[in-house]
């Protein structure tokens, strides 16, 4: 059994440095993300060995497994068997299935404390997140997730915070990526870590993929809470979705809800995790992102569409929701020609 308790990229047998970086093949653990990355990694590799720069570092990639109850984890693949030196890095993958439980993650949470102990980076990859809340390491800190998770992962750890709008979270000793595809950008951000980004930005030029600094909301629509069990709250959400977030006073919406103003807004708040204004914002982003994606209108037309007369305004609320401009969102995600 192999065990990984100190970092520090060490020399191989011929004096060549290596940096470790390991994937865990936990129960659930989607393949597609382990073998991307193993080919990621192996493609940076090869890239900077064709420098032939004795300062960069080998990439030694392994795959670590449980393989009876009791054990600990140990490596069953390896792309440099005889190399001497410790795990760096160890990455949490994705998985399709549902998280996985407390339950199950407990043959890894001492083992996988352990390893943080002793210097090596913890990295996960959307449901990945799950795995690394169980060690207690994320209390107190921020990370993402996909936002599909988030009120299941918050309901789980709410000592942690999440920032779902951003696509990756680098704090050094921990790591979180979000979207299922987000290994990539994780990949990269550690190749640019390790050998540079000059490697980085030919391997991502390799496998025609975007560079680090992609953000998840860029991708992400507006997901309102609406199991929250508040029925007064609840007629106004689906008023306000019927008519596309319009300009409905709060008097109006605390009416509808039946309810004092005040405590219609704390009551909104508590059960939507945002305010009206906010709420609406959402509302009209989302169904402008929709015509800036499927129509040749102007962004002046879009505005109005959605309910703003000036589009200044809209333009300000849209990038500071969707971090990017609707000019910049039009080009990355429109699909007329």
């Amino acid at each position: 059994m192999v065990r990984s308790t100190s970092s520090g990229a060490l020399p191989t047998g011929d004096g060549e440095r290596v940096i470790e970086l390991g994937i865990l093949l936990y129960p659930g653990a989607q393949l597609a993300t382990v073998l991307g990355l193993t080919d990621l990694f192996g493609i940076a590799r090869r890239l900077a060995g064709e420098q032939a720069n004795r300062n960069t570092p080998v990439l030694r990639v392994s795959h670590w497994r449980l393989e009876n109850p009791g054990d600990l984890p140990m490596r069953v693949a390896d792309s440099h068997p005889q190399a001497r030196g410790q795990l760096q890095v160890l990455i949490l993958p994705a998985s399709l299935e549902t998280p996985i439980s407390a339950e199950a993650a407990a043959p890894y949470r001492a083992w996988l404390r352990q390893q943080h102990q002793a210097g090596v980076t913890l990295a996960s990859v959307w449901a990945g997140a799950f795995l690394l809340g169980e060690t207690g390491l994320l209390d107190g800190r921020t990370i993402t997730t996909h936002w599909l998770h988030v009120d299941g992962f918050s309901a789980r750890f709410p000592d942690v915070r999440l920032d779902v709008d951003q696509l990756i979270i680098d704090a050094d000793d921990i790591i979180s990526a979000g979207g299922i595809m987000a290994w990539t950008d994780l990949g990269l951000r550690l190749v640019d870590r390790y050998l540079g980004p000059t490697i980085m930005l030919e391997t991502a030029r390799v496998l025609l993929i975007d560079p680090p600094g992609r953000q998840q909301r860029y991708y992400r629509g507006f997901t309102p809470r609406l199991a929250h069990g508040d029925t007064a709250v609840l007629a106004v959400q689906h008023w306000l979705h019927e008519t596309g977030g319009g300009d409905a006073a709060l008097a109006e919406l605390a009416q509808r809800a039946g309810l004092e103003q005040r405590t219609f807004l704390r009551r909104f708040r508590k059960a939507t995790g945002m305010t009206t204004t906010e709420y609406c914002q959402r509302l009209r982003v989302g169904r402008a992102r929709e015509l800036l994606q499927a129509d040749r209108l102007s962004i002046e037309r879009v505005a109005w569409e959605v309910g703003y007369a000036d589009p200044g305004a809209f333009r300000k609320v849209f990038t500071r929701i969707v971090g990017l401009s609707p000019g910049a969102y039009r080009r990355r995600f429109a699909t007329l020609a």
